[in-house]
């Protein structure tokens, strides 16, 4: 004997017949901090800083990439 239940519903309805907590407030409200941070750091992101930082000053940075890397110098 086989029996099969369909049941359709929007997914807040099952939360709410499981009863299951409604988190949706507190991931909008995480979620609007977290965009608020993310965009106060990166208004003091300096992307020519950053390569300068990664890769020296000069070219001796990408003298350094390419000697790790395995590959000749030009």
């Amino acid at each position: 004997m086989k029996v099969k239940i369909q049941i359709d519903c929007t997914p807040e309805e099952a939360r709410a017949f499981l009863g299951m907590p409604d988190m949706r407030p507190l991931h909008d409200e995480l979620m609007a901090d977290l965009k608020e941070r993310m965009t106060e750091a990166a208004k003091g992101f300096d992307p020519d800083e950053a390569l300068k930082a990664w890769m020296g000053a000069s070219s001796d940075g990408m003298n350094q990439m390419t000697d790790a890397s395995g590959k000749s110098k030009p």
